[in-house]
């Protein structure tokens, strides 16, 4: 099998021989000379290899150059956009890599698209930051490539162990052999790693036998993310196309209706506004520039992928995996994320996904209006975004919300500054911070760059996450009061409740941390409290909601007794004011580092406790005194700064000292 595999892909292809070990992923430290950017380490078995690489010293410096170059060539080539430094794979390169499969199925001497469905693990995807990244399966919907992902590789590549299953267009294993394909695969991975999850990623009919590998392996740790599963086909309007289909002539432009009016929703929506608010003849223009010309280059490919026989065997099989996963939906045990477009032509996708989410027993939901069928090649989706918006992502069987945490991209950071930006505008907040020697100034000047930092404020932590916080040289921001401090009643504003004892202290000088005490006023100014905890407590239905929402949370103030034990959720009624400003106050960095030893000492720690507590009432203090002085503190006044100096420019506020 090795040897056929080794020439029936061309030199840009990588073959990697299954191995006997039980471990179906492994990893190579050798850098194969490609041919092209478009890179897929493939394996022709029933299960995976998962294969990736780094440079090694084995090439030159000139070696290397040329390939960056290449690279760069085929970036622009190919129309990726780049992004933050990351690459952004275009709807193009979806075609070209497909159509890269295809070539590489013609060197088999059955025919084009001929073999068995076999699992491929780009190299787009790189190296794992992590030695354990959980694995992600990508099973593909109604084209059978593969390469669905081909936007997200790189992103994904960086925390996910990615192997892709690629279905031949002349292959017709039944969808019950493909299931059974999958689940092998996942037995074998879960012998190998019992304690890591394994991803599941599915659209269309790859959602279908997604849902159906765990309905049958209630067992395994798996997580599905699936976009517009087909389990809803009994009433998509593809239903009409079954009976067409036997008497259509095999041709390019009929081989599947509508595909470039429905390939991305984004093409639909554009038509409907315009194009950067052109009028709609330079819409039309544009799009036939940008979307339709490229799509009809690539027809001829999809004519290769979707023939009208395996179009119409796929449009059966759909039927077929529809019927089999909804008559299994009540087994699924998985933790299920699902996502349905809104322009999803095909497919009733909003409505299956509401359906769902109240069939499975975990489903978290996720809609995308002006996203079309193939949801994946979307340029508004990011797939790693919606796994950390969700918190789905982990490496063991339970989230470690330190380790597992994935930072936001620099994209993802412009997206919430600009989603935020009026708020922003409106509210005007003003940061202060401390340098070393006392002084005050604006921005985070003051805030010490390298970690382990401890900002104490006014999100509770637990004891065992705080100590990875601080090991992992983090900036941690620790509310010593928890809920009751942040959920405060009437006649309590800034006022701290801060427990007796000062662990913090000793955990913070055990790792060096800097202590970093900060205050925060303004809640006042945008509302009064007119409905408090002890104002709900009288109220029977309303008792009852925060005695079911706080049995159903965390406590990890259990230990304490007292006021800051009291760690009741509920949500305050609040009459909104018309919006006043927020002021931050960074203190002095209080060091730990050289302390450990005579922190130990409870007496000592309990002083510097006392310390740190009176800095962060020093800054609330400050704060409520200087911004009556700050001549914008109200709206009014700050619009009319901004209207004449432009909602960009920062609004000035108080002198500081």
């Amino acid at each position: 099998m090795a040897s056929n595999a080794l020439s029936l892909f061309p030199s840009i292809f990588r073959h990697e021989p299954t191995l006997s070990s039980p471990s179906l992923f492994t990893r190579s430290n050798k850098l194969p000379l490609l041919a092209s950017t478009r890179r897929l380490a493939v394996s022709t078995g029933h299960t995976p290899v998962f294969t990736t690489s780094t440079p090694t010293s084995a090439f030159s410096d000139n070696t290397n150059n040329k390939n960056k170059e290449d690279e760069k060539a085929n970036e622009k080539k190919n129309g990726a956009l780049v992004e933050d430094g990351d690459q952004v794979m275009s709807l193009n390169q979806f075609f070209e890599q497909a159509k890269d499969l295809l070539r590489s199925n013609d060197q088999d001497s059955s025919g084009t698209g001929s073999g068995p469905p076999r699992w491929f693990s780009p190299l787009d995807c790189g190296t794992p930051t992590n030695h354990d990244s959980p694995l992600l399966l990508f099973l593909p919907g109604i084209d059978g490539t593969g390469v669905g992902l081909v936007r997200h590789h790189k992103e994904l590549g960086k925390h996910f162990q990615v192997s892709c299953l690629h279905i031949p267009p002349k292959d017709r294993t039944p969808f019950t052999d493909l299931v059974k394909l999958v689940e092998r695969t996942i037995r074998s991975e879960h012998h190998a790693s019992p304690d890591r999850p394994i991803y599941l990623v599915g659209e269309s009919i790859g959602a279908c036998l997604a849902l159906s590998v765990a309905a049958l392996n209630p067992d395994i740790d798996l997580v599905l993310i699936l976009a517009n599963p087909a389990t809803s086909f009994s009433r998509s309007p593809l239903q009409a196309v079954l009976p067409l289909l036997q008497f259509m002539p095999d041709t390019p432009y009929l081989s599947l209706p509508h595909v470039l009016s429905t390939i991305t929703g984004a093409m639909m929506a554009s038509l409907e506004k315009g194009v950067g608010g052109l009028p709609l003849p330079q819409t039309i223009e544009k799009l036939s520039r940008d979307i339709v010309a490229p799509s009809i280059s690539n027809l001829s490919v999809l004519a290769d992928i979707l023939p009208r026989e395996t179009l119409l065997w796929k449009l059966q099989m759909m039927s077929a995996a529809s019927l089999y996963t909804n008559s299994r939906l009540h087994a699924v045990k998985a933790h299920t994320v699902m996502l349905s477009s809104g322009r999803d032509p095909w497919l009733p996708s909003q409505g299956e996904g509401q359906r769902l989410k109240g069939l499975l027993a975990t489903c978290q939901f996720r809609t995308f209006e002006e996203c079309g069928h193939f949801l994946f090649l979307e340029d508004a989706f990011d797939l790693l975004t919606v796994i950390k918006n969700v918190g789905v992502y982990r490496r063991s069987k339970e989230r470690d919300f330190v380790t597992d945490y994935i930072p936001p991209s620099p994209s993802e950071v412009k997206g919430i500054m600009d989603k935020n930006r009026w708020l922003n505008i409106l509210m005007s907040p003003v940061m202060l911070s401390t340098l070393a020697d006392g002084k005050i100034v604006r921005g985070f000047a003051g805030i010490p760059t390298e970690g382990p930092v401890l900002l104490m404020g006014a999100v509770p932590v637990s004891g065992r996450n705080f100590f990875k916080l601080l090991s992992t040289k983090s900036h941690a921001l620790l509310y010593p009061g928890g809920v009751r401090e942040a959920l405060h009643r009437k006649g309590e504003a800034y006022k701290l409740f801060w427990p007796e004892r000062s662990e913090f202290v000793r955990m913070a000088a055990r790792f060096g941390a800097k202590i970093v005490p900060f205050g925060a006023v303004g809640e006042d100014d945008i509302g009064d409290l007119f409905l408090d905890y002890e104002d709900q407590m009288k109220i029977p239905f309303l008792r009852k909601s925060i005695e079911d929402l706080t049995a159903e949370a965390t406590n990890v103030r259990s230990t304490n007794d007292g006021e800051i034990g009291n760690q009741a959720l509920h949500l305050p009624g609040i009459a909104p004011k018309f919006p006043g400003r927020f002021y931050y106050k960074f203190g002095k960095p209080i060091e730990t580092a050289g302390r450990k030893q005579e922190l130990r000492d409870r007496e000592t720690a309990h002083e510097l406790y006392l310390e740190v507590k009176s800095e962060v009432e020093k800054s609330l203090a400050y704060l409520l005194k200087k911004r009556e002085s700050d001549p914008y503190r109200n709206l009014g006044a700050r619009l009319q700064y901004q209207a004449i100096n432009g909602f960009t420019s920062e609004v000035p506020s108080f002198d500081l000292d």
